[in-house]
């Protein structure tokens, strides 16, 4: 049975959910933030290279780094706030994704070759543990077996169908996102981020999609970051974005559900509850997306890009900067390689 896409997951998913539900008036709220920051270029495809730990330069290199970021970008929660993982790069100390950010530049600067797929098709764990190492001492990078073998599998395909780079499979795509899409979740099943509900096989397809993402927004969509479909692309559906939506009033969870993501109850990945949040917020900005257009056409500002990366990426900065203020709203937790 093959999947759904993700933007057709996600419209079935929140059509059945019994304990997630998307609020219009929510939606509303979402998409005149969304088009003021658009409006004002705060929300811009500008973003991702402004970052210090992101390639500075959109080449043939930047997308191996890319790739193999991606590849690790999943699970950096931690169930004991006194056990954060925290990296250290020219003065600043980071945790979650942009540790990861931190400890691949760490190691380039060391002279490792790590976003060589021959480097780290070979990779042991205790190399791979080194490489990510914490400031805290108390502290690891959780599912490093996983992670190492994500490496391994990603590299060998890389090496084997691919003369070992990324830039090759992104070549093949001929410039379409959905065409990249299949073939990343085709090739490396590490990436097939799939589940069953109720009858259907759906597709989220988080670090997939935000592999694309990233490409296109490190390239500003020209060259070889240019996708004629990018706006396919969904946001790219972990546990921090919901926690956000539910912030705003895009989402609402059910009594029961909130009462259990408060007793800190681990979710199965692909269970019903999992796979309702996610979906839920596939769907949910989508629809912020269209209201945002639709506020922008009726402003005569037409011209200016929407889409679900951009408003992902305003939703992930913004409870990076208001941390303390959603401490309140609990987020999922789920142990994935997937997210």
């Amino acid at each position: 049975m093959s999947a759904l896409t993700p933007k057709k997951s996600g419209e079935f998913i929140s059509k059945f959910a019994k304990n997630v539900l998307i609020l219009p008036d929510g939606i509303k709220k979402l998409a005149h933030e969304v088009a003021g920051g658009i409006k004002n270029k705060q929300i811009c495809v500008g973003g991702f290279s402004q970052h210090e730990l992101h390639p500075q330069k959109a080449d043939e290199s930047a997308v191996d780094w890319i790739f193999f970021v991606d590849t690790l970008n999943f699970c950096f929660w931690s169930a004991d706030k006194d056990k954060k993982w925290e990296v250290t790069w020219n003065g600043k100390t980071y945790t979650g994704y942009f540790a990861l950010c931190a400890a691949v530049q760490r190691a380039l600067k060391d002279g490792i070759p790590l976003i060589d797929p021959k480097f780290y098709s070979e990779i042991t764990s205790v190399q791979l543990d080194h490489i990510l190492r914490s400031d805290n001492p108390d502290a690891k990078v959780s599912l490093l077996e996983e992670r190492t073998a994500c490496l391994h599998e990603v590299g060998k395909q890389l090496v084997e169908k691919y003369q070992g780079s990324f830039m090759t499979c992104l070549k093949n795509s001929n410039h379409s996102a959905q065409t990249l899409l299949q073939l990343i979740v085709q090739d490396f099943p590490c990436f097939r981020d799939e589940a069953n509900y109720q009858g259907h096989r759906v597709a989220i397809y988080k670090r997939a999609q935000i592999l694309i993402g990233d490409i296109w927004a490190c390239f500003h969509g020209q060259g070889l970051g240019q996708f004629n479909d990018i706006d396919t692309i969904t946001m790219f559906a972990d546990y921090r974005v919901p926690q956000v939506l539910v912030h705003y009033g895009v989402l609402k969870y059910s009594n029961e559900l909130m009462d259990s993501l408060k007793s800190d109850n681990l979710l199965e990945n692909g269970s019903e509850n999992e796979v309702e949040i996610r979906g839920c917020s596939i769907q949910a900005v989508e629809m912020v997306a269209d209201e945002t257009r639709k506020r922008l056409k009726s402003e005569g500002r037409s011209d200016l890009t929407v889409n679900s990366i951009l408003i992902d990426h305003f939703l992930w900065d913004y409870r990076r900067k208001h941390a303390a203020m959603l401490e309140s709203i609990p987020f999922h937790k789920t142990q994935s390689v997937f997210y």
